[in-house]
């Protein structure tokens, strides 16, 4: 396995998963429907070209549910025990995935880039030391670093959406 590559998997163990690639821009999202569909505070994902990410054994299957922006977002889940993985937001195609920090194997080895809708956060939670936090979203071209925001742009490229 390389540097960069980083390993995962569901709550029963049945799902394993590998990430060949340095995440593209990682966000903990404070939004309502992050919190909801998370069961938690927020959410941390890791974005990542879709071809970078492998399901090594077990079986997936998919859910659709509303985004804040009114597009689908198709969460990827353990067959056995529904444990969500990664996503594909309806904004950025099927080029894109969406990692779930908390399925890798090493959570703690990811930070995040942004912390965002940080307006709806909830108030006893601590925002990250050293991290930008934005009240929405934030454009990418002026936080990522040049070869990050490339290949974000290649993807949505691919997507015809850029």
């Amino acid at each position: 396995m390389s540097d960069t590559a980083r390993e995962g998997g569901c709550a029963c163990g049945q799902v394993r998963y590998r990430v060949s690639a340095a995440p593209i821009f990682v966000n903990q999202c404070h939004c309502s429907l992050c919190r909801r569909q998370s069961g938690s505070a927020f959410a941390v994902n890791l974005f990542v070209e879709t071809e970078e990410v492998a399901l090594l054994s077990g079986e997936v299957t998919e859910s659709s549910v509303p985004t804040g922006s009114g597009a689908e977002q198709a969460i990827v889940r353990c067959r056995a025990c529904g444990t969500a993985l990664w996503s594909h937001y309806g904004g950025l195609g099927r080029g894109m995935s969406a990692v779930r920090a908390g399925t890798l194997d090493d959570p703690g080895g990811v930070t995040p880039d942004a912390a965002i809708y940080v307006a709806t956060r909830l108030p006893w939670v601590s925002l990250p030391e050293g991290v930008p936090a934005f009240e929405s979203f934030y454009r990418p071209s002026e936080l990522l670093p040049p070869d990050r925001y490339a290949r974000l742009k290649a993807v949505l490229q691919g997507n015809g959406r850029a």
